[in-house]
């Protein structure tokens, strides 16, 4: 702030802050022709802004008309798209591609591409079925076999000296172990 208490740019000139600016005229264009223009121009911004108030006083009144009508604006985005999908649906280019896509699937090359990919997809089915009948009896098999048998009796063995054979509560032991837990152990 200067010592007068003003800001120093309170003397810088703001455009259009002190009152009408004068727009030179363009050549050709007599004074009387100007203020001729500007009322012109003045009513013509009036006329604008009547019409928009009564543009907005029918929106108004529209939108009551569809409040009482029941018609939301739900409804009325329905209606559109339904409108819209049946125009396109009637248009020339979806008909031409509709046309287009019914002579495709009615050809040799179509029926014949489909009928391979059935068959391979009926062939994959089959044999991932055989696979993992396959893994089922293979695992079964394991678990019968003396090594799995012997592996198992050995974990159950090392759970029961670990915990005690009262673990989570459940008491459970190995199939094949022999050695009888105790429910409540003394300790």
């Amino acid at each position: 702030m200067d010592p007068a208490g003003q800001d120093a740019l309170s003397d810088v000139p703001v455009e259009g802050a002190a009152g009408p600016t004068v727009n030179p005229l363009p050549p050709g264009v007599t004074e009387e022709e100007a203020e001729e223009l500007r009322i012109e121009l003045s009513k013509v911004e009036e006329e604008i802004n009547t019409l928009r108030q009564v543009l907005s006083a029918k929106e108004r009144h529209a939108a009551d008309l569809k409040r009482k009508l029941g018609l939301s604006p739900l409804n009325e985005l329905k209606q559109n798209i339904t409108k819209g999908w049946q125009d396109v649906q009637t248009s020339n280019a979806y008909v031409s591609a509709s046309a287009s896509w019914d002579d495709f699937v009615q050809s040799e090359a179509y029926k014949k591409t489909q009928e391979t990919l059935s068959q391979a997809g009926q062939k994959t089915t089959a044999a991932l079925s055989t696979v993992g009948s396959a893994i089922t009896r293979r695992l079964g098999d394991m678990r019968n076999s003396p090594t799995f048998k012997s592996f198992e009796d050995k974990v159950g063995n090392l759970k029961y000296k670990v915990v005690g054979g009262r673990g989570n509560g459940d008491g459970i032991s190995s199939p094949t172990d022999t050695t009888p837990t105790q429910e409540n152990p003394p300790f």
